[in-house]
């Protein structure tokens, strides 16, 4: 089966599972995972901005699409020529299933389920110790931070961080003094690259704060990257946990 993978983090599920260049012919340009695979795929765009000719040209059997990261009214112009599937994957129990139907479509079935297993292993025994007052800022100019209703709330949680934006839904829209009731501020690295020079520019109003770049891949990236993620995740926590035993 020839396939177009119009999301990063379910190009790189692909392949996980034993998917071949052979089988994963098309992909956007942020599908970046796994490095040495994914240079041998024909780019067809970004994911949200899809050269829709190229895909044509490509004959896929399917194309693999996502509610969220892909433009709804281009992705319904590829319905009228091929068989299309748009996932949505808002929560762990999401992204079983999401694995689970691509095992089951592709005959992956146990090393989908091997994914799944090594997620609830590492959700179920990597937490931090008492819960941690945080906020996660995914962009800059203005800052936003994520709501309740995403996926990257629902790992935080699940590995002990209380988002201090659990109220609100989405990607609102933040001020600095909306932050100072958290004890970590988490500048992730994606989709807003921030760097060093974004922390220093935090630490003007709050100093006693931590203030950390976190791995946005870790965070955002369903499908089996969170398998992969049980040592960073681990680091992570040691490190904030020995910020509340300073204190």
């Amino acid at each position: 089966m020839k396939v177009v993978s119009l999301v990063p983090s379910i190009t790189e599920a692909l392949f996980d599972l034993g998917l071949t260049e052979n089988e994963v012919i098309g992909r956007t340009k942020f599908c970046i995972h796994p490095s040495e695979k994914v240079k041998n795929v024909s780019v067809i765009g970004g994911t949200k901005n899809i050269n829709i000719d190229k895909i044509k040209a490509l004959q896929p059997d399917l194309i693999l699409a996502n509610k969220e990261e892909n433009v709804k009214e281009q992705v319904e112009t590829l319905m009228d020529d091929f068989k299309v599937i748009v996932t949505n994957v808002e929560n762990i129990e999401d992204n079983y299933y999401l694995l689970k139907t691509l095992g089951k479509l592709f005959n992956k079935k146990e090393k989908a389920q091997c994914f799944n297993l090594k997620i609830y292993e590492i959700l179920n025994e990597t937490k931090i110790q008492s819960s941690v007052k945080a906020a996660y800022l995914i962009w800059k100019n203005p800052y936003m931070t994520i709501g309740s209703d995403t996926f990257i709330h629902k790992i935080m949680d699940e590995i002990g961080f209380e988002n201090i934006f659990k109220d609100r839904k989405r990607y609102p829209e933040i001020t600095v003094e909306d932050l100072s009731d958290v004890e970590v501020i988490m500048l992730s690295s994606e989709p807003f690259p921030f760097k060093e020079k974004h922390i220093e520019e935090l630490k003007a109003f709050y100093p006693d704060k931590k203030i950390m770049i976190v791995d946005g891949e870790a965070f955002s990236w369903y499908g089996t990257h969170i398998a992969k993620c049980e040592n960073y995740f681990k680091e992570l926590i040691t490190e904030v946990e020995a910020i509340k035993c300073n204190r």
